[in-house]
């Protein structure tokens, strides 16, 4: 008997190819790659860099509100740069979203994204006790 279950809600894009929002396996849960795509159109909610993080992070909040967390119970985040040189907005926007302590985080330049976005993140998440 498996202890998986699949997280899924309207309030963040859904999967645009074979993979679920979110797996709960015990008290963790892994959340996929969110780009910014407004969740009612499924289109990319700005060209604008710091539009596109904020919309990435609503997008990991309402997972993570599925999944009966927050984003304060990430442990892990990943980040996926277009260009590095965005480094420092993506903090500025991820302060917006987190409070200290800070997850875990690795920034990583990639050449290029889904759709079109300037910016993914997927989490690591752990709740209860």
């Amino acid at each position: 008997m498996s202890n998986k279950a699949v997280i899924n809600t309207d309030k963040a894009p859904a999967a645009i190819g074979p993979y679920s929002q979110a797996i709960k396996a015990g008290n963790t849960v892994y959340l996929s790659g969110q780009i910014p795509l407004d969740p009612q159109t499924m289109d990319l909610v700005s060209d604008d860099f710091e539009a596109q993080a904020r919309q990435v992070f609503t997008n990991l909040t309402a997972v993570c509100e599925e999944a009966a967390g927050s984003l304060q119970d990430i442990v892990k985040l990943n980040l996926y740069l277009v260009d590095l040189d965005n480094f420092a907005i993506v903090n500025k926007v991820m302060e917006e979203f987190f409070k200290a302590p800070f997850p875990a985080r690795a920034a990583v330049g990639v050449k290029a994204l889904p759709k079109g976005s300037q910016v993914e993140a997927e989490a690591v998440m752990v709740i209860g006790d």
